[in-house]
């Protein structure tokens, strides 16, 4: 039995729904039914509370779990940053990665942190190149010849840190398995590319992603609009409960769903809600997942 599924039991022996757990952690339902599906994994000091909460050791708790899920820790580095002195338009080639985060700093400077458990060399196999012109900065992450996609697909992580505040329109193509974005504030968000998995966690402004593969998205905080720019693909985005949005078509032979614990189920937006789910593109379908 894997973790989610030990924890899954653990709780209902309990007697306890999602949300009380959560609060009794102090995190959202929306992270319990990660941990429950398989899709993450609590941290080490959520790991204790839950053993303290069911009154198990932390080994009882997590093996035969551990070794599958744990994510393992980056541990070369090569950072990048930029001083930001006005409102800037950015235009990134990141090219493949294994996962890339984007979020929003504290300072006002790009940061570009590229990180792998296996590339020691990494500042030299890869170049980030800046070109800033009238308010417009493109950034292009070049790999050097002799590192293979493939190789860069299972290794490289990178995330890009934006000026807070400084941020306008961004536009960003990648290849990825996990696309993650987090305490986001900027005005216009565009991504370009593959991405297996989506995150967004806090996030403010408007979000566009464009593909013609198929993502699976949780959402956990999106103030503005997410629109889903597909061809002929579909995807699945997972709503928390008591989300406050609305849902709209606006593609060419498109198809919107709703489904709750996996039945077919009642479109749950809010028709007078401010944040938007927005779904566009050429024969593509949306499933909405109210959790």
């Amino acid at each position: 039995m894997d973790f989610g599924q030990k924890l899954k039991e653990i709780r209902k022996n309990e007697g306890l729904s999602q949300e009380q757990l959560a609060e009794k952690i102090g995190v959202s339902r929306q992270a319990i039914t990660k941990w429950e599906t398989g899709k993450g994994m609590p941290d080490i000091e959520n790991m204790m509370i839950l053993s303290e909460i069911f009154k198990t050791t932390l080994d009882e708790l997590v093996s035969q779990a551990m070794p599958q899920h744990a994510a393992k820790t980056p541990v070369y580095h090569s950072e990048t940053s930029y001083d930001i002195d006005r409102k800037t338009h950015f235009d990134m080639q990141i090219g493949a990665a294994h996962s890339l985060t984007v979020c929003t700093g504290e300072d006002e400077k790009l940061h570009i942190d590229l990180a792998s458990e296996n590339m020691e060399n990494i500042g030299s196999l890869f170049k980030v190149k800046l070109d800033e012109n009238r308010g417009k900065l493109d950034v292009d992450c070049i790999k050097k010849d002799g590192v293979s996609r493939y190789e860069v697909a299972d290794a490289l992580s990178v995330t890009v840190t934006l000026p807070k505040g400084l941020t306008g329109h961004c536009e960003i193509a990648a290849s990825v398995r996990e696309l993650r974005l987090t305490h986001l504030t900027l005005d216009r968000l565009e991504y370009d590319g593959d991405a297996q998995s989506v995150t967004a966690t806090d996030c403010c402004g408007r979000i566009e992603l464009t593909s013609r593969t198929n993502h699976d998205i949780t959402v956990d905080g999106i103030r503005g609009v997410l629109d889903i720019n597909q061809w002929k693909s579909g995807s699945v985005v997972h709503i928390p409960e008591g989300a406050d949005f609305r849902v709209q078509n606006k593609g060419r032979g498109c198809h919107v769903y709703f489904q709750k614990n996996g039945e077919a189920a009642e479109n749950g937006g809010r028709e007078e809600s401010e944040n938007l789910l927005s779904l566009s593109g050429v024969q593509s379908e949306l499933i909405v997942d109210l959790q």
